[in-house]
């Protein structure tokens, strides 16, 4: 006997039920038109995830019960079909002075308009971006449901990363696990995900799907990547990354138990580092921007490394048409960041204006002169050239619509070299989790790599390789106030990424000099970073939810 398995790997809205409701319906329907009777769909379809405190709302829980019973009412004719769903549980219990949650994060299974089993999730993460003890109260029981002859263990995503959950599916009789996921992206994580599954289709023996979320979420993206493993932990089928797919899988019911097969072409192979980077940061732009509304999106081009790559993302996330680059050269502009913003604007295809900040800057210093009398031209006067660049960019924001997308990376974010209210003004920080050194590799990448179509090439060589600058006052290097991005971008990742203390990093050859200052900036910083916009997290450890330090804080390591 053969059980036909889709994998309905999706792009979900937080919030957005009747819609979310509309899309499970769709696909199932054209699943079981093509002979499948078991269709999974990932954790918390209903209601999208992460949905945070909406979860403590009554009326949203209500609106995530309605359109589970509008799937299982819209589905009920179509004879056989078992369609996981992931909803959110229960609500809670309130007296004048508490309230007592009962919240369970669920899957159930449809079948013929009836919830025929259901599984509440037993391991409830609480670390980097997760806070699900806030929302959910853990599971006790097992899910186990029989499809053609065929038993289905039922996990959702945190459980799969326990011995006990899948033990106690298999000794009630599973033979395959499907596992529910929302588990958000981070450089890395993919072959860690499949490395761990494979941990545990080694212990308890049986094969197992693993249904994955996609789309970005504010600041975090799922990447898809929906698999199977075969009870030998070999892969047997990898959907496409960082888009919508349809997962085909077989489930062969022999003597042996459950084999799980699928065509050859269902194995997608991994994708590079550079190449799962640049669509993890495609999707969080056109995500964001597209589940917000926005009708385009505006940014600085200085002839800059930073600006450039944004423009190259944005181009590719959503197209040039609705893409505004403007340049605001000041009286310490090169030539050169003139010719190479024109040459790549006309390599995209861009609408592009030049604005000068010369005569705001003017009546700016003209306006301070007596407050700025017999004091000495510093960072102040950097700061204001950087604040007129982001008023005119926030001005166009709102007389257009469009979103402004700063440019700033992670190795200015931690040690403050960004301007609050400045080159910070804006709407969505594109590669605020990006260090400058992979900056500079995703560049070389993209001019090397066309996977949109928008143009090859798109980035001029001499940005590349020209040395960074603010151009901000004369002869401006960044490296004149950082250290070199090699040495800096690895202090930042160990530091603060991987919580390794000062001493271990000076034990490992870094001078002191450095470590001291890198971390001091760090820690000086927090304030701009509480106040920058929300932007995509691709590394296991971003300025954001997974960040929490107080700003005044007397700590010294």
């Amino acid at each position: 006997m053969t059980l036909q398995i889709r994998v309905a790997q999706l792009n979900f809205v937080v919030g957005d039920m009747p819609g979310n409701a509309r899309k499970i319906i769709d696909f199932a329907t054209r699943a079981h038109a093509e002979g499948v009777r078991l269709v999974l769909t990932p954790e918390l379809s209903i209601c999208g995830y992460a949905a945070e405190d909406l979860l403590l709302r009554p009326a949203f829980i209500d609106a995530c019960d309605d359109a589970l019973k509008t799937v299982a009412r819209e589905l009920a004719g179509l004879k056989g079909l078992h369609v996981v769903v992931g909803h959110p549980e229960g609500g809670g219990l309130r007296t004048r002075s508490v309230a007592v949650t009962r919240r369970h994060n669920r899957a159930s299974v449809l079948c013929e308009g009836q919830v025929v089993c259901a599984y509440d999730k037993r391991e409830l993460p609480n670390y980097q971006v997760f806070d699900e003890r806030r929302y959910f109260t853990p599971g006790h029981g097992v899910g186990v449901f029989e499809v053609e002859g065929v038993r289905v263990g039922l996990l959702i995503c945190e459980d799969a990363w326990f011995d006990e959950p899948a033990r106690l599916a298999r000794d009630a009789g599973a033979q395959v696990l499907a596992v529910l996921n929302a588990s958000p992206f981070h450089a890395g994580k993919g072959p860690e995900r499949e490395q761990r599954m494979r941990e545990r289709v080694a212990d308890c023996g049986l094969p197992l799907i693993y249904a994955h979320l996609v789309g970005g979420q504010d600041e975090v993206i799922f990447e898809g990547r929906s698999f199977a493993l075969n009870a030998q932990g070999q892969s047997v089928a990898r959907a496409e990354g960082f888009r919508e797919a349809d997962l085909a899988l077989q489930a062969v019911l022999g003597q042996q138990g459950v084999a799980l097969t699928a065509a050859a072409e269902a194995l997608v192979p991994l994708a590079s580092a550079d190449a799962e980077l640049w669509d993890a940061l495609v999707l969080g732009v056109r995500d964001y921007l597209g589940k917000n509304g926005f009708r385009g999106a505006i940014l600085g081009l200085s002839g800059g490394i930073d600006s450039a790559l944004v423009l190259a993302i944005a181009v590719d996330a959503i197209g040039a048409d609705k893409i505004h680059a403007v340049m605001m050269p000041s009286p310490y502009t090169a030539d050169i960041s003139w010719i190479d913003s024109r040459d790549m604007v006309k390599r995209l295809n861009v609408r592009y204006d030049e604005i000068s900040i010369a005569p705001l800057f003017d009546g700016f210093k003209l306006a301070l002169s007596a407050q700025f009398e017999g004091l000495k031209e510093d960072t102040t006067e950097e700061n204001i050239q950087a604040r007129i660049r982001g008023t005119l960019l926030m001005a166009l924001s709102n007389k257009t619509g469009a979103i402004v997308l700063t440019t700033g990376n992670k190795s200015e974010m931690a040690t403050g070299y960004c301007t609050l209210y400045g080159d910070m003004a804006g709407g969505f920080a594109v590669i605020k989790d990006v260090v400058k050194t992979r900056v500079f590799d995703l560049a070389r990448w993209r001019n090397l790599n066309d996977p949109y179509g928008t143009g090859s090439q798109p980035i001029p060589e001499r940005i590349i390789t020209r040395p960074p600058s603010a151009e901000l006052r004369p002869d401006q290097k960044d490296q004149d106030s950082l250290p070199a991005y090699e040495v800096l971008d690895a202090i930042i990742q160990r530091y603060m990424e991987n919580d390794e203390g000062v001493e271990a990093l000076i034990a490992d050859g870094f001078e002191r000099a450095d470590v001291e200052k890198v971390t001091r900036l760090i820690k000086l910083n927090e304030y701009k970073r509480r106040q920058s916009p929300v932007g995509i997290r691709v590394t296991h450890r971003s300025f954001g939810k997974d960040w929490r330090y107080p700003m005044t804080n007397k700590f010294r390591a």
